[in-house]
């Protein structure tokens, strides 16, 4: 009852369109349906519509032709209602949305229209009216919801000065397309065209975005990871950020990476002021910058965050790309919205890919449609032209969340799970799946997560929060789009639980799991953070990480140690806070003389106990009570150090090197893997494993 009548309230504006409109919907529909489209039957005499004459070929919209062809409401009703009402029919599911929602007639006024759609007649419908009333483009935008026309129709409204749509419980923004009947202009007085009215919108859009954009400046210096007491010489590094709510600028993470100094400048101004890091998501690409000085903040205007574009709607990006030190502004268009590897963080999140430019500079300035931001731009396809991404709504917005949730941000959600697409039948057949039961294989699980207590290798995964899953891994997204179910478990916040169903030995199971940030044993990226170390007699140990492999060139994972480097891509941890520590090099000495070829190995004992970190191994050889120290390294190897003497030894090889302590601050502070992902592994991990 409510979509019905909120289909009638919706199509009822129309006798508030004036009248200049509605002639000219009865001529355009005298030439759209002739006159044998109507009846010859008396059935026109039990409706009281008033029709045009017999001899112009017009057609009320209950005027019945044959048998088949049915009636549409067109003649009477506002041509945006007409439009929009045949575009939510024919691309919606007609067995559920259309003809299972709608009645078979629908009373307005007390005058009948009949609504009985079919699709071929529906579609035939909407070419015709969308070449006589010169619709630009579809809006795929006005289809995003399961319930489709009736639930989409019932939120809309007529504006009465010029018939456009919009959207009126949150107005994410104005429909980018526009039904204008040809010859009529808009406005009080009848003056202006829609090309003038979209100019002075796009205008208006543009003068607001550059009150918000700003460019950013970065002094940066990374650390050296052969050398971790030792920084690499700084850099100097530009991008674009954006004002958002709450006196915040937000920008892309790798914009002020390693940062050390920042400054911003707005539109038109010369002057930089200072700007302080509040919160960093390196898997997102996302930070948020404060700026104390009132005087920057003079003007700025704050932008508001929209939400995901369809695919074909325009796009703006404004920044500072390279080529010159003025604001630049890009236009395109939307071509897909799926998961991608985020280059700077290495993490498989959401990204919208679109034509527009995205060069070096443009990083973090905002992609708008309308006046609201609907990504952050990050980055580009190497090797192809105008193919960038931005980084989309959800994605900022879940990232904010958490810095305003938590004070800090905690990271995206994974199932700690890989899966393999169950697309082959054999191995359907030999899972014993029946026919019409989709899902993916877990062919591995990882142990530090809640899922590990439920989930076992060789389960089907069927469901994921009642969403079914395809046999590729893709779920449903939009309209008729696919994504992999990972992009739901990724937009889940770290606590949030989470119904899986699976399907094992036959049978269909629940579980109900909690989910959470995922660590992995070798981070992939380690910024804004100094490299952890420890030295003693001139062994230089510290854990393994991405970073570290990096060190040995662009093309390091040919280069690098290849036992090192396939640990970093398949390890994963078993125990809280556990590393791969390595000796990474021997600093020459005659203590310990003879280990020099012994570096780039993992250190798996010290005096027969296990190593968990670079702490316990720290710990472990300062609180030596014997008189021979001994490391068992990979392939068997051993290194064996008289205790007294290496102390001895220490002190001089680090004045020989000029190395200003043999223990990085982190581990002499005692926030050595004390941060949030870490503390997390601590609450979900299964009690098994404690």
């Amino acid at each position: 009852m409510v979509s019905r009548f909120g289909l009638a309230s919706a199509l009822n504006h129309g006798k508030r369109v004036n009248k200049t409109v509605n002639n000219k919907i009865t001529t355009i529909c005298q030439d759209v349906f002739p006159s044998n489209f109507r009846t010859k039957s008396s059935s026109v005499d039990k409706h009281k519509t008033k029709m045009p004459p017999a001899d112009t070929g017009g057609a009320c919209c209950c005027k019945r032709t044959d048998s088949s062809v049915p009636s549409v409401p067109i003649s009477g009703f506002c041509p945006r209602a007409t439009r929009l009402y045949v575009e939510a029919s024919r691309k919606v599911s007609y067995e559920e949305n259309l003809l299972g929602a709608l009645p078979t007639s629908m009373s307005i006024e007390g005058q009948s229209r009949c609504t009985d759609f079919t699709e071929s007649t529906t579609s035939a419908m909407h070419y015709r009216i969308q070449e006589e009333l010169g619709v630009i483009r579809q809006s795929n935008g006005w289809l995003q919801n399961l319930h489709g026309n009736v639930a989409l129709i019932s939120r809309m409204s007529i504006n009465s000065r010029n018939g456009e749509f919009y959207r009126q419980p949150n107005k994410l923004r104005h429909c980018s397309s526009t039904v204008r009947v040809p010859g009529f202009s808009s406005g009080k007085n009848g003056g202006g065209s829609s090309k003038e009215e979209s100019l002075r919108d796009s205008y208006g859009a543009v003068q607001m975005a550059l009150d918000a954009v700003v460019k950013v400046f970065t002094v940066a210096s990374s650390p050296n990871y052969f050398l971790p007491w030792q920084n690499k010489p700084q850099r100097e590094v530009t991008g674009s950020g954006f004002v958002i709510t709450g006196r915040r600028i937000l920008t892309n993470a790798h914009v002020v990476a390693d940062q050390t100094f920042v400054l911003v400048r707005k539109h038109g101004s010369a002057a930089k002021y200072r700007a302080e890091v509040e919160a960093v998501g390196h898997e997102c690409d996302l930070a948020l910058l404060r700026v104390k000085n009132e005087e920057f903040w003079e003007g700025m205007h704050a932008l508001e965050i929209g939400d995901i574009p369809y695919l074909q709607e325009s796009v703006a990006v404004v920044g500072y790309p390279q080529g010159g030190d003025n604001v630049s502004v890009t236009g395109g268009v939307v071509s897909r919205v799926e998961p991608t590897q985020y280059v700077h963080g290495a993490a498989h999140l959401m990204a919208i890919q679109i034509d527009a430019a995205i060069n070096p500079g443009n990083s973090g300035g905002p992609a708008l449609m309308e006046d609201k931001v609907i990504g952050v731009a990050f980055q580009n396809l190497s090797g192809a032209e105008n193919i960038g991404y931005i980084i989309p709504a959800p994605i900022i917005n879940h990232f904010l969340a958490d810095v305003e949730e938590n004070g800090r941000y905690i990271g995206f959600c994974s199932l700690g799970l890989t899966c393999q697409a169950t697309e082959n039948a054999q191995l359907r057949e030999h899972l014993k799946m029946p026919p019409g039961l989709t899902g993916v294989l877990v062919s591995k699980i990882y142990p530090l997560t809640d899922t590990s207590r439920f989930i076992k290798k060789d389960d089907v995964l069927l469901e994921f929060d009642g969403i079914p899953i395809a046999n590729d891994g893709t779920v449903n997204f939009r309209n008729r789009e696919r994504i992999t179910f990972d992009h739901y478990v990724s937009m889940k916040k770290a606590g949030e639980h989470a119904m899986l169903k699976v399907f094992r030995e036959g049978q269909e199971v629940h579980h109900k799991v909690k989910l959470g940030p995922l660590r992995p044993l070798v981070p992939i990226h380690q910024f804004d953070r100094l490299p952890s170390y420890y030295i003693f007699a001139g062994l230089v140990f510290v854990p393994l990480t991405q970073p570290y492999l990096h060190e040995f060139g662009d093309d390091w994972f040919n280069t690098s140690p290849r036992r090192l480097c396939d640990r970093a891509l398949t390890s994963t941890p078993t125990k809280p806070g556990e590393q791969l520590v390595i000796l990474s090099q021997v600093l020459m000495d005659d203590i310990n003389a003879g280990y020099e070829r012994l570096a780039e190995l993992q250190v798996k004992k010290v005096n027969g106990t296990d190593v968990l970190n670079l702490r316990h191994l720290r710990q472990l050889i300062e609180d030596c009570k014997e008189l021979s120290l001994r490391f068992d390294l990979d392939d068997g190897r051993v290194v064996v150090l008289n205790y007294q003497a290496a102390k001895e030894a220490s002190l001089r090889i680090l004045q020989r090197h000029r190395i200003p302590s043999s223990t990085s601050a982190d581990l002499v502070n005692g926030d050595f893997m004390e941060d949030e992902i870490e503390a997390w592994e601590k609450q979900t991990m299964p009690k098994q494993s404690r």
